[in-house]
This record gives C-alpha cells, sequence and structure tokens, in this order.
C-alpha cells in the first residue's frame, strides 16, 4: 500500500453514502450528454434518447443503510481527501506557472444514486466528473466491478481514477472539454479521455517523486487504466471488439498515454488532440 501520509492537506470530500439511494427525477439533454462522455468506462456510444428516458425515468428505492458506518471520516473518505488534495496541488502549481488560477474541485460519495447538477449520478455511470458544478462522483464499489474486466484493483488503482477525473476538471478550466464537446464525435471523445489519462500520469510521477509510491506500485495504476480500455471492455461484455464505437481508446492508447504523463511529468506532452 502507498504511504498516502506523506501527503499532507487534503481536498473537498462529502460524503452521502450514509443517505443512501435517493429518487432520481427528469434531466436535461445536456446533463445526459456530459454524463455519456464523460462515463468512466465507455465501451460504445449509447443511444441517447433510450439514456435519456431511462434517466428521466429513474426511479430508486430508498434502503436502509447503517450510517453509523459512515460516521466521522472513515478510511475511505481520508484515503479520497488525500489524493484529491494532492491532485490538487499538484495542477495548482501548473496553472500558477501559467499566471492562471486553479479552482479545486469537489469528490462526492455516494452509494446508488444521488442528485447532481448534471442530472443525477448513479453507480451504473461509474466515476464521473459534472462541469456543471465542479464536481467529481465516486461510489467505490465501482472499484468492485473493476476487477471484472481484469483489473488486480488496490489503493494507487482507485488513485488512478480520482486523478482521471481532475483531469477532466483540469480540461474544463482549460476550455477544452467546452471546445471538445462542440465536435461531437467520437474521436473527440476518446482525444479527452486519453489526454485525462496523461494528466493522471503527471500527478503519479508528482506523488511517486515525494516517496508516496513503493517501486513497483505505480503497476497497479497502469493495471487499471489497461483494464478500462474500449477493445478489453467491449471483449468482455459483447464478446467482440467494434473500433467504430469507441469513446474512451483501446488499452494500449490508455497506459501509452498514462506512462507518456507518468514519465515526462510535463502537461505540455498531453495533447491528444494532434
Amino acid at each position: 500500500m502507498a504511504d498516502w501520509d506523506k501527503i499532507t492537506g487534503g481536498g473537498d470530500v462529502e460524503d452521502r453514502r450514509a443517505a443512501g439511494p435517493i429518487a432520481l427525477g427528469g434531466t436535461g439533454i445536456v446533463g445526459v450528454a456530459i454524463v455519456l462522455l464523460l462515463n468512466f468506462l465507455g465501451g460504445g456510444t449509447p443511444d441517447l434518447n433510450a439514456v435519456l428516458n431511462q434517466l428521466q425515468s429513474t426511479t430508486v428505492q430508498q434502503q436502509n443503510v447503517d450510517s453509523s458506518e459512515f460516521a466521522g471520516a472513515d478510511d475511505y473518505e481520508v484515503f479520497a481527501s488525500k489524493v484529491l488534495g494532492s491532485n490538487n496541488q499538484v495542477w495548482r502549481g501548473v496553472f500558477e506557472q501559467s499566471g492562471e488560477t486553479y479552482t479545486d474541485p469537489k469528490l462526492v460519495l455516494f452509494r446508488g444514486s444521488t442528485q447532481s447538477a448534471c442530472g443525477g449520478a448513479t453507480a451504473d455511470v461509474g466515476p464521473h466528473y459534472c462541469p456543471a458544478d465542479q464536481t467529481i462522483y465516486i461510489d467505490e464499489t465501482f472499484f468492485d466491478e473493476l476487477k471484472r474486466f481484469g483489473a488486480e484493483g488496490g489503493d494507487v488503482a482507485e488513485a488512478y481514477v480520482i486523478a482521471h477525473e481532475v483531469g477532466h476538471h483540469v480540461q474544463n478550466q482549460l476550455g477544452t472539454m467546452e471546445q471538445i464537446e462542440s465536435r461531437g464525435d467520437n474521436q473527440a471523445s476518446i482525444n479527452l479521455e486519453l489526454q485525462a489519462d496523461c494528466y493522471a500520469g503527471i500527478w503519479a510521477n508528482s506523488v511517486s517523486k515525494a516517496g508516496v509510491l513503493a517501486p513497483g506500485e505505480i503497476n497497479e495504476a497502469i493495471d487499471a487504466a489497461e483494464a478500462v480500455g474500449d477493445d478489453r471492455i467491449q471483449e468482455t461484455v459483447q464478446g467482440r471488439v467494434t473500433p467504430e464505437t469507441w469513446t474512451h481508446g483501446s488499452s494500449a492508447q490508455r497506459v501509452g498515454w498514462f506512462n507518456e504523463g507518468f514519465e515526462s511529468g510535463n502537461p505540455r506532452s498531453c495533447n491528444t488532440f494532434q
């Protein structure tokens, strides 16, 4: 396990897990498009109308939740805060070097479903970033699902996922996300996701230099990036690979761009749009 205690300070984490799943009302077409674009797993291009209808009619039954399980700051909340805080420190420095101001994102932990400014967050969507409220949404039970696609898991793998979503926040602040959304094609989405992987590598480079990661632990993140490649997911879910429907990139591409950021430590090396 990485030595997260070497990270001082933390990020803004709101723990909603004790509330359990909530009923979700309708959402706007913009919110749905954002969720489709930033859904971490990807694996094809869903039918927009079908997803819209599903989200508008979604009602999640309230479940009895033992709120005492999440009383105070439990280990996962502390971990998420430290990872988020270390990402913020990295990007605050990068923005300052360019004479710009970085605004810290928020991270919401939830179980099942919760409300967001993008129309609602559900466990099925997976970890994702909502630009409308500059917030990352994570149901940590997602990491059990990640193992279905061959990932070994581990704390560094989970930290990579958070760093990837912070990468989307960086794109939002820089205006990259708005530019790509206006294009609306699969390749644009792939480039956006691969750049977020590269940005996650920038963070990993920083914490590795700080001695947070032990030798070899970075392989957990690389393994996770490989597991969520569109080709790996499609092969697992549908038994065939259809590159024309990719939205996030292949396993090789995701690993390659993460490594680019990790090895260079330079955000300028993350130009996936050239």
